[in-house]
């Protein structure tokens, strides 16, 4: 395990630029995880995130009886598929913060049967997961709280399922979509499975992915737009034989908010253009700020301008990293509005509130709202103690207020409790530290 101080200063960089080979996306790594699993057949994975979070499901996936090997010192990873039914029946899984391993992992064991319990760090027990509970109990899994109603921990046992159509929430997070669709092919044996959207689906980018790598994997997934989804009958997970994972598009948004706001250019390696991320849309936005984007087939660039332009846009689809467009409106020549990014309230914390407070620490003035953050940068930034929250994306957002922009310069940061970043990003200060040429302690 990587050693990390109670906290790191960041000094005021003058410059940032040069290049970055990404980690793994969470995403995809949990998904392919999984997936491979619960396939018939062994899968090799290149390239696999080594993180808290991909350590969470890995080792889940060991207390269930799959077998897995990592190759000597390297990222891949061999995972020896279960064919569709965990060999452990009765097992106790701690899932740590991870929403991308303990949601799909419910769907899959409520629907195999047998008697598990699921649980997590404390704000684990905070996140919601109701609306999927709701929608495997009413096709006749069981599951039960064991805490807070509509939240983990869960007591998973033996149900008498009886699926062919369910109906899931969408406006909460996809990540329930996501576990039903995961979980279909294991309910579709004898009949087709379909499974409707209520209301809004939000982060559909993230819904892509799913389909994406179910695809992979050799199971067939029938959209009917946005508001239903079928699986035929008699479908199962075969191994694709190898399988890539993706840099972590999410990621890349901090490097290149560095080379937007310090000059550049800098260079993110492991995803470009043809990326099955939503997130790498966040290069729109930096267009509309004025930076100047390449992108080849397996990197992107960014360029900063003479200064950054404020922004009044709908995140809705890339909410993760939209909170890097609320770091950078700090470096903004007017107030900025972040919209439609009620989700944030249900991540690793209340991103919202927590981004609100922070940024002030900075001296903008920030208004608050539901699903919204409106931002006006103060004409200096002020030194601060940055606040985490035991959430990843704070730490790693933050850091970019130590850099000198064209309107502002940056200011003397303190990211307090910086190993959070484990979760998705061990090395990331150091990736950040040669990025602006500034030293870490």
């Amino acid at each position: 395990m990587k050693h990390y101080p109670n906290h790191l200063d960041l000094q005021p960089a003058l410059h940032a630029s040069g290049s970055v080979r990404l980690p793994g996306s969470k995403s995809i790594s949990n998904r392919i995880l999984l997936l491979a699993a619960l396939a018939q057949g062994s899968t090799r994975i290149l390239e696999l995130l080594a993180s808290d979070d991909t350590h969470v499901m890995l080792m889940a996936l060991q207390q269930l009886g799959v077998k897995w090997e990592q190759e000597g010192e390297s990222r891949n990873y061999v995972v020896h598929g279960a064919g569709g039914t965990f060999p452990v029946h009765q097992a106790d899984l701690f899932m740590g913060n991870a929403g991308t391993a303990i949601r799909p992992l419910t769907a899959a064991l409520a629907v195999m049967g047998g008697d598990y319990t699921l649980h997590g760090v404390p704000r684990m027990h905070e996140r919601p997961i109701g609306d999927l509970v709701e929608a495997l109990n009413a096709a006749g899994t069981q599951i039960e709280y064991t805490g807070v109603e509509g939240y983990p921990p869960l007591r998973i046992r033996r149900g008498h399922l009886h699926a062919e159509r369910m109906r899931v929430r969408g406006n909460v997070s996809s990540q329930f979509l996501t576990a039903l669709l995961m979980a279909a092919p294991l309910m579709a044996r004898s009949h087709a499975v379909t499974i409707e959207v209520v209301g809004e689906l939000i982060s559909r980018p993230y819904i892509e992915i799913t389909l994406n790598l179910i695809r992979r994997f050799g199971v067939t997934v029938e959209r009917h737009g946005w508001q239903a989804f079928t699986v035929q009958a008699g479908q199962h997970y075969t191994s694709p034989g190898s399988i890539h994972v993706e840099g972590d598009a999410s990621s890349a948004s901090y490097f290149l908010a560095a080379g937007a706001i310090a000059g550049g250019p800098v260079r993110v390696e492991g995803v470009g253009r043809d990326s099955i991320q939503g997130d790498v849309r966040f290069v729109e936005a930096l267009q509309q700020m004025g930076v100047t984007i390449s992108m080849g087939e397996n990197w992107i660039e960014a360029q900063g301008g003479a200064s950054l332009h404020a922004i009044d846009a709908d995140f809705n689809h890339i909410p993760d990293a939209a909170m890097t467009i609320a770091v950078m409106a700090l470096y903004a020549d007017g107030t900025s509005t972040l919209r439609n990014i009620a989700s944030w309230r249900v991540k690793e914390t209340d991103r919202i509130a927590a981004m609100a407070t922070e940024l002030r620490k900075l001296g903008a003035t920030v208004e608050e709202g539901a699903d919204y953050l409106r931002i006006t940068p103060p004409a200096q930034l002020q030194a601060a103690a940055i606040d985490t929250y035991d959430d990843h994306r704070m730490a790693m957002c933050f850091s970019l207020a130590s850099l000198d922009g064209a309107l502002r310069r940056g200011a003397r940061v303190r990211i307090n409790d910086p190993k959070c970043v484990a979760k998705t990003f061990p090395d990331y200060f150091e990736a950040f530290a040669r990025v602006a040429q500034n030293k870490l302690f």
